[in-house]
């Protein structure tokens, strides 16, 4: 029996590396997104810097296991069988629930879920144990659990939210009206000051937070306690010395070296008080096992009182946690996907929008406007003209067709981002409130995005759904983690040895089919074989590059077509689904490239501005080519998935005629606009008449056919909406051609 204990550990540690694989993915954007939105410094860099601090961070994390073992649950009420099946459960959901978040790019709180997890796994087993009793009843349950803590940790989330939100949102407003977002101007005079308030603060984070329960952190706690004035004070002196000469030596914005130093603190911190999150329970559930084993007790009758005692830190653990960590780091997608979503909803300029909008998010935009409307009123003139003064954003900040290369914010709001979170981390900590780094540090974000107007009238209502979103998650993260928890450990308790086995193959393919998904989301965002924005600011350009366009829609609308017909001809649900997802991806794109009509437009040269009425008019050709295929592909899937009568033969001969004579006129403007052979439109546009007049001929046929020989209703009406919406989609394609022959001809 003592080889399945030992089997477990070695599953735990194998458990354990997996966690911090996917937990720095989850946290990597707490440390990394200020740096990265404001690209202060190269992502070299950055990464460089955020590797130093995890990595020192791990190593000399010493006294932060304490919540896996002791912290939640009262360890003395448990027997060694018990705990390990608690720890088993724990791990295989923490995995699960932290790689789902990642796939789906979504921050949440490594803290929370790993405080769930184990409180959800201890409630089960108490109760099982309370069933089990015939002394016990539900009353005792509380003997079990240490519920001051889950309260704190609960009233922590409510705080982090709220505080963290409205701490940041005022102070960006405030140094946003000191130095406007042409700060290049002002830093000059007010740099010294504002980094000496900045570094100041976070050198205090670092100290005070960063390096809390590390061996060094003795030795300077009580003065930082009792002289925490005069350190900061002499602090802010350094502090702000330092960055004057830098400036006046360097030539460069303190800016810089605030974000670095920022970024590498909350690296620091993340590494040193998260670890416990990841390798807490397999660390824990190590000791019990070296305790047991020394005991020589049956595993169901050894009490886990030891877990209370203080273990020393296994330096070794941590050195190679560390590097797990600054691997990952370096090598994990997800990470960037996780960040991604957090800079998208902190743009400052325009993008695109990750979320939809919904009811909440709607209604707290429109009820934001209307006391933003009714606040102008009251405000005085004067002051109204002194704020837009400072909130007064220049062209190149708001029009930028290249958002994607563009900072998603500048330096000053990245170093307000560093500073509050820090500071509310280190006064939390302080007060031992139990503060996420993960909630105060996105909540921190979205105020100073809200207080620099990133949120405006044309994405508020989508960056609102985000941050809603974002929340909800984290509140689910808590219910999902204490009830899957608890769940598996009910499984573990039954199954044993061959429940486990089960849940950990089950858990690895999950694992395997969320990267396999997530790689290919990665791969099909990275596809460059779409459709193209034009670049171009002359109107033979302008013509040039839709040719590729028109080249790319074309041959993708050949394929589209012919496969829904064979689809739709052999019955084949999952070509004609394919067939959609292919319609849905064309329409998108076109749609993307509508959305960038404004800075199109705004790019274009005075003597070029004809040009986007033509790029206009070839949009709208292109999307009616979509609209006919999107009706076609959808009316041809719905008639096969309600499995209605497939259709007679004549009327796939019919169709597949059709589909021959389009696949040569599609097959050949293809090659037209390949080889930009423009010559040859003219010849295209001239067969429209007889193209056309071939789909009425048929029309007529069905309808004689309908009279006479047809007895199935659904089957008509979808052979007639195929073939009117094939001769709709011919008129777009001559229309198109009938546009750009136009046009090249003028030119």
């Amino acid at each position: 029996m003592e080889n399945i204990y030992l089997l477990m550990l070695v599953a735990l540690v194998v458990l354990a590396i997996a966690d911090l694989v996917v937990g720095v993915s989850n946290d990597a954007v707490n440390f990394l997104n200020s740096a990265i939105g404001s690209k202060a410094i190269s992502f070299k860099t950055i990464m460089i810097v955020a590797s130093l601090g995890i990595f020192f961070g791990a190593v000399f994390s010493s006294g932060m296991m304490e919540v896996a073992r002791k912290g939640i649950f009262m360890p003395g009420q448990f027997y060694f069988d018990e705990i390990m099946i608690i720890f088993m459960a724990v791990m295989i959901t923490d995995i699960l629930l932290l790689d789902f978040f990642n796939t789906l790019g979504m921050p949440t709180s490594t803290t929370v879920s790993i405080v769930f997890e184990l409180l959800g796994a201890a409630v089960v087993m108490a109760l099982i144990k309370i069933s089990a009793s015939d002394t016990q009843t539900l009353s005792n349950l509380a003997g079990y659990i240490n519920t001051d803590k889950a309260t704190e940790i609960i009233s922590g989330i409510f705080l982090s939210v709220i505080i963290a939100f409205t701490i940041g949102a005022l102070v960006q407003w405030l140094s946003r009206l000191v130095f406007s977002f042409e700060y290049e101007k002002k830093i000059k005079n007010f740099g010294a000051l504002f980094g000496g308030f900045c570094l100041t603060a976070i050198g205090y984070f670092i100290f005070f937070k960063g390096l809390k329960g590390t061996p060094y952190y003795d030795s300077f706690k009580d003065i930082l306690a009792s002289q925490w004035i005069t350190v900061i004070g002499v602090s802010f002196v350094f502090w702000t010395l330092f960055s004057w000469l830098f400036m006046k030596i360097f030539k460069k914005s303190i800016l810089i070296i605030v974000i670095a130093i920022g970024t590498f603190g909350l690296a620091l911190a993340f590494s040193g008080n998260d670890l416990v999150n990841f390798i807490g329970v397999p660390m824990a559930a190590y000791h019990s096992y070296e305790a047991w084993v020394a005991s020589g007790q049956a595993a169901s009758t050894f009490s886990m009182e030891v877990l209370r005692e203080k273990v020393p830190a296994e330096p070794i653990l941590l050195f190679i946690s560390g590097g797990i960590m600054v691997l990952t780091l370096w090598f994990s997608k997800k990470a960037r996907t996780v960040a991604e979503t957090e800079i998208g909803l902190s743009r400052q300029g325009h993008g695109t929008e990750k979320f939809d909008p919904n009811m909440l998010s709607r209604a707290v935009v429109a009820g934001s406007t209307k006391l933003a409307d009714t606040l102008r009123l009251i405000l005085p003139t004067g002051t109204k003209r002194k704020i837009s003064k400072s909130f007064y954003k220049p062209d190149d900040i708001l029009v930028g067709d290249k958002s994607e290369e563009q900072p998603a914010f500048d330096m000053i709001r990245a170093s307000i981002n560093l500073t509050v979170a820090g500071v509310l981390i280190s006064i939390a900590t302080s007060y031992k409130l139990p503060l996420s780094t993960t909630y105060v540090t996105f909540m921190v974000a979205m105020g100073t995005s809200l207080a620099d107007k990133a949120w405006g009238r044309e994405s508020a209502v989508y960056r609102v759904a985000g941050v809603l979103n974002v929340i909800g998650g984290w509140f689910f993260t808590a219910f999902s983690a204490f009830s899957a928890a608890g769940i598996l450990t009910y499984i573990i308790y039954l199954g044993k040895g061959p429940a486990i086995a089960i849940l950990l193959l089950a858990a690895i393919g999950l694992l395997v089919r969320n990267y396999v998904s997530h790689k290919n989301k990665s791969t099909a965002k990275a596809d460059k074989s779409g459709l193209k924005k034009s670049e171009s600011k002359t109107v033979q350009g302008i013509i040039a590059e839709s040719a590729d366009n028109i080249s790319n829609v074309v041959s993708r609308s050949n394929k589209i077509y012919s496969d829904v017909l064979t689809g739709l001809a052999k019955q084949d649900k999952k070509k004609l689904k394919k067939s959609k997802k292919g319609v849905d991806k064309l329409e998108a794109e076109i749609e993307e490239l509508r959305d960038h009509i404004f800075f199109f437009i705004k790019s274009l040269d005075e003597t070029s501005v004809r040009g986007s009425s033509f790029y206009i008019a070839i949009l709208g050709h292109l999307t009616d080519i979509a609209q006919s295929l999107e009706y076609i592909s959808k009316k041809s899937h719905k008639h096969v998935n309600n499995n209605h009568k497939p259709l007679k033969y004549n009327q796939i001969i019919d169709l597949k005629e059709v589909d021959d004579t389009l696949s040569e006129l599609l097959t050949k403007i293809d090659r037209i606009f390949t080889e930009r052979n423009f010559t040859e439109i003219s010849d295209i546009v001239a067969s429209k008449s007889r193209m056309l007049q071939s789909i009425n001929d048929k029309i007529e046929s069905q309808v004689a056919r309908t009279r006479t020989e047809e007895s199935s209703p659904k089957n008509t009406t979808l052979y007639f909406n195929l073939l009117l919406e094939t001769k709709e989609l011919m008129n777009a394609i001559m229309n198109l051609m009938e546009e750009y022959n136009s046009s090249y001809k003028k030119v």
